[in-house]
């Protein structure tokens, strides 16, 4: 079913991506997708990389996981059992980084360096806002973009003017100007930044290798060859290897060289850069 007033491939393309982004932005599923990079662990030894969980909160969450397809439970006997990444969890850690990178040059810098993995649940909070990716992605694709014409595509069964209330709120998180409110609606510099990030949630949603996300259409690089398949409108889920599978030369991106203590350790030195203009993305 149609969810905005784009073409359905478009249409089919933001569904995947804010179904992907529903996965993991809950409070501690990346964490724990984290928690499980290497080899399959029983819930204990995950429990003691997770220990701020509260009694209780653990095992709902890995079963939401296992439920999205990111995580496989597998039992040895009835008294073992481990708790591994899919194919498709494996596939996901290499977007992570994209998303510390775009959070590290558009964020706003807080006293206190920021750890990797505090960088990717703020910007989750961002991207998962109600409406966010479709009015992100009209905007990166038509440019600047009146609020009513916003509305008609992005809520066509709808009020048009329940479209302010999320274009404020991405105002306010500085992912889109305007001069004023009623005002043409425009990308900020932070907002067409994501086209990384959202070019390779689409593929990885899609089933393609990452690869593919700087050929994505709306997202991509300008001067990237066509992408040589369609982008399809379901979600594949792979089963998962016994054993964490080792690298090989298959075209995709080489898997994150960060490990996932680095993403609750790592402390990102400041970089100069061009102030944020008044409204910037906030945490």
């Amino acid at each position: 079913m149609a969810i905005t007033g784009l073409p359905p491939d478009t249409d089919a393309d933001i569904a995947r991506v804010t179904e992907a982004l529903a996965m993991i932005t809950p409070r501690w599923n990346v964490r724990i997708l984290l928690a499980l990079s290497g080899r399959p662990l029983r819930y204990s030894e995950i429990a003691g990389k997770v220990s701020w969980l509260q009694s209780g909160q653990l095992h709902p969450k890995l079963h939401a996981l296992c439920d999205a397809g990111l995580v496989q439970r597998t039992e040895h006997t009835p008294r073992h059992v481990t708790y591994g990444h899919t194919d498709r969890g494996t596939a996901l850690l290499p977007v992570l980084p994209l998303i510390v990178t775009w959070a590290e040059e558009h964020l706003e810098k807080q006293n206190r360096p920021m750890p990797a993995i505090e960088q990717i649940e703020d910007s989750l909070t961002l991207l998962t806002r109600r409406h966010a990716a479709a009015i992100l992605w009209v905007l990166k694709s038509r440019g600047e973009t009146s609020g009513r014409a916003l509305a008609r595509t992005v809520m066509p069964s709808r009020d048009w003017t329940n479209v302010y209330p999320p274009l404020r709120q991405l105002v306010a998180d500085g992912l889109v100007d305007t001069a004023s409110t009623g005002a043409p609606y425009r990308l900020s510099l932070a907002g067409d930044g994501l086209g990384a990030v959202f070019g390779a949630l689409s593929a990885w949603s899609a089933g393609q290798p990452l690869a593919q996300a700087a050929r994505h259409p709306v997202w991509g690089q300008a001067d990237a060859a066509p992408a040589p398949q369609k982008w399809v409108s379901h979600q594949s889920r792979l089963p998962a290897p016994p054993t964490a599978p080792a690298p090989v030369g298959t075209g995709q991106p080489s898997p994150p060289t960060w490990q996932h203590r680095d993403m609750f350790s790592h402390a990102t030195p400041s970089r100069p850069k061009a102030a944020l203009p008044a409204g910037g993305p906030r945490r």
